[in-house]
């Protein structure tokens, strides 16, 4: 720290006694109210000497909050005079390459690495995901605007690599807390991050959970968000730069010396400024960049970095470790106000008021804000601006000259009630209750009106905020239940601004969905758009949808459930419908099917390489692996792929020791032996070879299957169902029927619905006749002390129906002999597993 405090002092010169004043008065206060120096005299001059030394910089910093209307204010009009040739931005390094992309889309959006196969993390990680949100109303974004816009300006982004984000994460986090079961459902628009790493520029809150209490209960505010609203953004809206970037120090630095000792957490944040520097200090030397031509994009906590590499004339003793071998793929995803709140756990509405704020300083204020030429969703100007050359301009001594004394001791600026904004959001959330079903009313109205001062007022505020506006709103208009969808509080909120959802554009997708949109065309639908379009396929009059189908076949199969859901027509095994309906929210689902293109450039490439993970996973069963080959002939048609995963089916199934997949194996062998009966002229040598092993396979586990409590009756049936089906197709193939004899013959089963299932099988192989079977049964319903038992060998029977249809009758009369000779204190409780059996 000592070669950067020199660096400062070279360079402070002559102003190097600019907070003198401050320095002193503070120092006063600190014997005053702690009786003497102490810790808090250490902690007030320390802050002072952390804003003195960040102002200094050559490098000049300019520390933000994330998504604060006045920063982003105070960064389009210091872009405007600086004119810098160099801005290096608090961001992943990896993500550099996406952000030309975010002309082709309609903020919000995020920048998203995306990594499905981990290497070098814990595999239950996995998948890795990071995003970076960006709105209009940030300071990131009028740089990157500025940057990419303006010719002979460099854009460098100096934080860690998104490897590097999960490296530096703990690999011993307890499990999270389970949601709240009484929780609301969350927004459909709050999960568009899905479960993905939230990354910021200006993470700024306090680390201190006894001062953020402190700061709420005396700012007479629930939330962090209303007093950073009430008590940041609104004073230094209308602030000079100067005053703004000393103050945004001064709370950077506050913060960061009243924080908890979480050693983890400040290893890691002076390891991202140590890196940060060294990156910045490496491009000026391979540059020959000057420091005053540059301008450094951080949050404010990092601005008050007190590491030796901190400033142009720091030490380089930083090295970052190599990344892992995992491969990253990068993409804009899009995003929403209330994904934004949902991520960094801001009060509902709040993005959606700093918005509403931004837009009120630019026409306030007068200043012209940075867009990027041809951004989507952007208002169009009436002339194009013309290009500037770049002129950079020096930090003058105002910029450090002592403006916090002036703004410290300033009281606030009481402004002055606005009636007509007041009373115009009264009427507006009235009739926007009356839309959703509440009964509410002029005089409701005017109550709102009323609350909303009586509340300022009570807090201390000559104007009421939006956050008491809602309050109020709640207040006068909120009944016992909610009558729609949407309750008072939400109501406000999308009045304030709504809940913005961005959109990324066509030529910033990845190369999937671009394809899939192209091969959708023929649709005719706005597909690219929020909300449900209804798609008719007439097949059999425009053949060339039939490609349409299929594309949406595999979509159902690949993305979420709504995304594309099928209302008439479906996809079996050697079947194709003539006509189909589809319901398509694909806008809706963008992130979804931006994700697939990480994993691939084409929806028939994801959904093979899908099919195959299924079928070699570790966990993967006989009848997964099934399932696999079946989808694999259903939407590629491939019989390739069709062939390798049935002979992993196979591989399989000698080494199961279970039968709990049994009904399922049956049920799909079945079906794919009807298939390639109809529709090849042999079958597979896959599934020859699969019913003759599957036949010896369940020979073998049969025995022990009729003995064994864990092994269900529909199991046992299942497994008999495979060995009776497929006998003649085995004994073709070589099989001995012997061997299923002697199963049959080893089998000594204790319960008695597995009992009844034995004499079933012992009639099909012609070792019971069916008058010792009927013998049988009226000699148990003969036993009075069998009789309580009879409903489960009768269930037994039901079972049965699956491997020997041929008892059918007999069933039929066993059941009917039951309701008649069974009293029903029996037959009654019973009746409930029967239906459902059947």
């Amino acid at each position: 720290m000592g070669g950067a405090v020199a660096g400062s002092a070279v360079a402070g010169g002559a102003q190097e006694g600019a907070f003198a004043a401050l320095r002193t008065e503070l120092q006063a206060a600190a014997a005053t109210f702690a009786d003497g120096p102490d810790a808090l005299q250490d902690i007030l001059l320390g802050i002072v000497d952390d804003v003195d030394r960040a102002v200094r910089e050559p490098l000049e910093i300019f520390p933000v909050c994330h998504h604060s209307p006045a920063s982003a204010t105070a960064m389009a009009r210091r872009l405007r005079e600086k004119r810098p040739k160099v801005v290096y931005l608090e961001l992943c390094e990896d993500m550099a390459p996406l952000l030309p992309e975010l002309r082709n889309c309609t903020l919000p959006v995020a920048v998203q690495a995306f990594a499905t196969e981990v290497r070098g993390f814990p595999a239950e990680w996995a998948p890795l995901s990071v995003v970076a949100p960006i709105t209009e109303a940030s300071a990131e974004y009028q740089a990157i605007a500025y940057a990419l816009d303006t010719p002979g300006v460099e854009l460098v982004l100096v934080d860690r690599s998104t490897d590097h984000v999960f490296q530096w994460e703990p690999r011993d986090t307890e499990p999270d807390e389970p949601a709240d079961p009484d929780a609301p459902p969350p927004e459909e628009e709050a999960a568009l991050h899905g479960d993905a790493v939230g990354v910021e520029i200006g993470d700024l809150r306090p680390r201190f959970a006894e001062l953020e209490e402190h700061l709420l209960r005396h700012g007479r505010v629930r939330h962090w968000s209303e007093w950073w609203h009430q008590y940041v953004e609104l004073p230094l809206g209308d602030s000079d730069y100067a005053t703004y970037r000393q103050v945004m120090c001064l709370i950077g630095s506050l913060f960061r010396r009243l924080a908890p000792g979480d050693s983890r957490r400040v290893r890691v944040d002076e390891d991202r400024e140590r890196y940060m520097w060294t990156r910045m200090r490496e491009h000026l030397a391979a540059t020959g960049t000057a420091p005053e031509d540059c301008l450094y994009v951080c949050g404010a906590f990092h601005a008050a970095s007190r590491v030796a590499e901190f400033g142009v004339h720091g030490t380089d003793t930083f090295e970052m470790g190599p990344p892992t071998e995992t491969t990253w793929q990068h993409g804009l995803i899009p995003s929403s106000h209330a994904a934004i709140e949902a991520q960094f756990g801001l009060a509902a509405g709040s993005v959606s008021i700093a918005a509403t704020v931004w837009a009120k300083n630019l026409k306030r204020t007068g200043v012209k804000p940075f867009r990027l030429t041809g951004q989507a969703g952007a208002k169009k100007t009436a002339k194009k601006a013309k290009a500037v050359a770049v002129t950079p301009g020096t930090q003058s001594d105002e910029a450090t000259d002592d403006k916090l004394s002036g703004f410290l001791r300033r009281p606030p600026v009481l402004d002055r009630l606005d009636e007509a904004e007041l009373l115009g959001w009264s009427v507006d959330i009235v009739r926007a209750a009356r839309r959703n079903g509440y009964l509410a009313s002029t005089a409701d109205a005017i109550a709102v009106f009323e609350t909303s001062i009586l509340l300022a007022g009570m807090r201390d505020r000559a104007k009421p905020t939006p956050y008491d506006f809602q309050d109020a709103a709640v207040t006068c208009i909120e009944k016992d239940t909610v009558p729609g969808r949407r309750d008072v509080r939400r109501l406000v909120e999308i009045m304030m601004g709504g809940d913005r959802i961005g959109k990324v554009g066509y030529d910033a997708l990845p190369p999937l969905a671009r394809d899939v949109h192209d091969r959708l065309a023929p649709l005719g639908l706005k597909l690219e758009q929020r909300g449900v379009r209804r798609a008719l396929l007439d097949i059999a009059g425009r053949p060339e949808l039939a490609r349409c189908s299929d594309v949406l076949w595999m979509l159902r199969y690949l993305m979420p459930p709504g995304a594309a859901r099928p209302i008439m027509g479906e996809r079996r095994l050697g079947e194709r419908s003539v006509q189909e309906s589809w319901d398509l929210a694909l806008g809706t689902h963008q992130r979804a099917l931006i994700e697939l293109g990480y994993e691939g450039v084409s929806i028939e490439q994801v959904l093979e390489q899908r099919l195959r993970r299924t079928a070699y996973g570790p966990k993967a069963t006989t009848a997964d692996v099934l399932q696999a080959v079946e989808d694999a002939t259903r939407y590629l048609g491939s019989r390739r792929l069709a062939d390798e995963l049935g002979t992993r089916a196979l591989e399989v199934l000698a080494t199961e020791r279970s039968v709990d997949g049994a009904p399922d194996v049956l049920r799909r062998v079945r079906r794919l032996l009807a298939y390639y009966r109809t529709s090849e002229p042999a079958l597979p040598g896959w599934i020859e070879s699969f019913v003759k092993a599957g036949y010896a396979h369940y020979c073998t586990l049969l025995p022990t299957a009729f003995t064994d409590d864990d092994a269900t009756v529909r199991q046992v049936a299942a497994m008999l169902g495979f060995l009776f089906s497929m006998e003649g197709l085995a004994l073709s193939l070589g099989c001995d029927r012997t061997q299923l004899e002697l199963a049959v013959a080893q089998s000594h089963p204790e319960d008695p619905s597995k009992v009844a299932l034995l004499w079933a099988a012992q009639v099909q192989l012609g070792r019971l006749s069916r008058a010792d079977l009927r013998k049988r049964c009226d000699e148990l319903l003969g036993n009075p002390l069998v009789l309580p038992a009879y409903p489960r060998y009768l269930s037994g029977f039901v079972q049965a129906l699956e491997p020997v249809p041929g008892l059918t009758d007999f069933v039929v009369e066993a059941m009917s002999n039951a309701f008649a000779r069974l009293p029903d204190p029996v037959l009654l409780p019973w009746l409930p597993t029967l239906i459902t059996t059947l």
